[in-house]
């Protein structure tokens, strides 16, 4: 049962309940991500910047991005998906095959576009990083690290030392939701 934990199912498989969210993107227990959100035109600049470097698929582009902001940005299929296809209604991208699957490369139109509007496309990844708290990085990573540590117990954890992990991760989370309850 505890060995799921790495599979995709998330921190509820942890406890032994499934979320049924299994292969979402979210880096762990499948909690909505925070901090700063796309501007407007941020998706569409981001998708244009990554196909002028090469040839991506839609989830190619959604895991660079990720990549790229250290997970403060990952955005969603619902928003990538409908760009790229509005990109392709307005002739700026078409479909390709690439390694046998669907992807998406600049066309002409779209070259062009990216040349004339170097400026304002930039990097717009980098624009959310730096409007994300250092902090929120600094907590993403020790949740990882934590996820990390988690997986290797359910892996390779006896039984008893399972149900100490769960007392510690019970304890800590009433021990935040307190630090959160406190007034500034």
């Amino acid at each position: 049962m505890y060995a799921h934990a790495c599979r995709g199912y998330g921190w509820h498989a942890m406890s032994g309940h499934r979320s049924g969210r299994r292969g979402r993107n979210r880096m762990y227990w499948n909690m909505p991500a925070r901090g700063p959100r796309a501007r407007r035109g941020d998706v569409r600049a981001a998708i244009l910047a990554l196909l002028a470097e090469e040839p991506r698929n839609g989830y190619q582009i959604i895991q660079e991005l990720t990549e790229r902001t250290d997970g403060v940005w990952q955005p969603s299929p619902g928003s990538i998906y409908p760009a790229l296809q509005q990109l392709d209604d307005e002739g700026l991208v078409k479909q390709v095959e690439l390694d046998g699957r669907k992807a998406y490369e600049l066309t002409d139109a779209g070259r062009k576009y990216v040349d004339e509007h170097k400026d304002d496309i930039g990097a717009p990844w980098e624009t959310i990083v730096e409007a994300a708290p250092e902090s929120e990085a600094d907590v993403r990573d020790l949740g990882r690290q934590l996820f990390m540590a988690l997986v290797q117990l359910s892996q390779a954890g006896s039984e008893k030392q399972v149900q100490e992990a769960k007392q510690v991760l019970v304890d800590a989370r009433k021990a935040i939701y307190r630090i959160l309850a406190e007034e500034d």
